[in-house]
């Protein structure tokens, strides 16, 4: 692994392939994005997502399920190995969160997809309270779920109320 200064290490791809915690926590490779990898990595998650709810709602939620049951395993492993609590390039966390947020959805279509999109991404950077305060005070792969989940639980709620109010 690269690692320069006093910034977190950077795995190449040859890492993941030879970690498979890590190439999941890194989102099968999203994660390791220059620029935005959260947003890289949601929005694979979301693509890879899509199919499956829309073939078997069933199947949607055993993987939201399995993916959130094993997350903070896996988001945990992952940081444990680079030695770095919640490096960016951890993307599970994201993957899960995004699946969280369509599973609620009041309809499975484009305009609510990108809705679901937008609104997680601003929860999970923006981390208005108490997301920013369990980000920063609670430890291990649960503490690196826990804070998108609760993002995506915001997005829901405001994607409902603009189901309710607007549409």
């Amino acid at each position: 692994m690269k690692q320069k200064s006093s910034k977190p290490p950077i795995p190449s791809f040859s890492d993941l392939r030879a970690s498979p915690m890590l190439m999941l926590g890194f989102g099968f490779g999203s994660g390791l994005a220059k620029k935005m990898p959260g947003t890289v990595g949601t929005l694979l998650g979301l693509l890879l997502f899509i199919p499956v709810v829309m073939w078997s709602e069933w199947a949607a939620w055993l993987v939201l399920l399995v993916g959130t049951l094993f997350g903070s395993m896996i988001c945990g492993r992952a940081s444990e190995q680079l030695g770095v609590h919640d490096h960016g390039g951890i993307v599970w966390d994201e993957f899960v969160g995004i699946w969280l947020v369509v599973m609620f959805l009041p309809e499975q279509n484009l305009i609510f997809w990108v809705l679901a999109f937008i609104l997680f991404r601003l929860f999970d950077i923006w981390k208005p309270w108490p997301i920013r305060w369990i980000d920063q005070h609670v430890d291990g792969g649960f503490g690196i779920m826990l804070d998108d989940i609760l993002a995506a639980l915001y997005a829901i709620a405001v994607v409902w109320l603009y189901y309710i109010w607007v549409v």
